[in-house]
């Protein structure tokens, strides 16, 4: 699959602000190495800025492996090291200066943040990725989702579907199409659906099943890379479905070129970040 015009030509005259401002609110204590990977790869898919929202607590440990290229928003905690609703001030004050949102990699579950990733999504008007504790924090509120007011990429693996569907995993096994179509339409979302042969949909006519990728895939973080790529590739103008769509290729390609280089057992989520350029040469 060839990827279109706009992520594989640049004018000669372009500069960083024409390939997308992406902020990423992820991370908590422990899991510092969610926002890396979700960060690094929208810059290795293209993105023109990132800046990872943090708590501040664990700038430290997020610093000692972070690319150099990657900005960082240190922001106000909560008592378990995850992002409290004190820093809606000031991640409300970056939205202004932000094309397209990537929340929930690493954010944790303490209810406090919940509530804060709630009222940033149901508040952005941004083209937004949301995946992993952000799309925990919704299950109970999904009419949040139906905000039209920014196009929203959902990117759930079955037991995530099942959460916010309220619909058994074994159902889900059975009827993936179907009920992620029917979801994707009655909250105006694209649902990317993870897992074998993850699928896309928009709930209307636009419908994609992916074919690269490997079960070598199946290890941490690599969800996090994946919303990293269909951030960037909303940055860079895609409308969510064909971003989703793309970014469910090269994701999948990206790990099947580092299943060859690192054996599907060997393999790790940087190993897919690292192995995204070779997709995207294939791939124009």
């Amino acid at each position: 699959m060839r990827l279109p015009a706009r992520l594989s030509r640049r004018k000669p005259d372009s500069h960083k602000g024409d390939y997308g401002k992406i902020l990423v609110l992820a991370g908590s204590a422990g899991f510092s190495g969610a926002a890396r990977l979700c960060a690094e790869a929208a810059m290795r898919s293209g993105a023109g800025m990132v800046t990872v929202g943090i708590p501040k607590s664990i700038n430290s440990a997020f610093l000692k492996n972070k690319a150099k290229e990657i900005m960082t928003l240190l922001l106000p905690e909560t008592r378990e090291g995850t992002l409290s609703l004190r820093a809606l001030k000031k991640i409300t004050a970056l939205l202004e200066k932000t094309d397209v949102l990537i929340i929930g990699p690493g954010l944790g579950r303490n209810g406090e943040t919940g509530n804060l990733a709630r009222k940033i999504i149901g508040a952005s008007r941004l083209p937004t990725v949301i995946d992993a504790d952000a799309l925990n924090a919704l299950s109970s509120h999904p009419e949040i989702l139906k905000s039209k007011q920014g196009e929203k990429i959902l990117t759930p693996h079955l037991k995530e579907m099942s959460r916010l569907s309220g619909i058994g995993i074994d159902c889900l096994k059975k009827n993936r199409k179907n009920i992620a179509k029917k979801f994707a339409r009655h909250y105006n979302s694209t649902i990317l659906l993870k897992g074998n042969r993850t699928l896309v949909t928009d709930g209307n006519k636009n419908f994609y099943l992916n074919k690269t990728g490997n079960p070598g895939m199946a290890t941490a973080g690599s969800g996090d890379v994946l919303s990293g790529i269909a951030g960037a590739f909303l940055g860079q103008g895609l409308n969510a479905f064909t971003a989703a769509k793309y970014a469910a290729y090269i994701h999948g390609l990206a790990g099947d070129i580092a299943a060859l280089k690192k054996t599907q057992l060997g393999m790790i989520a940087s190993d897919i970040i690292d192995c995204i350029p070779a997709a995207i040469k294939k791939s124009i």
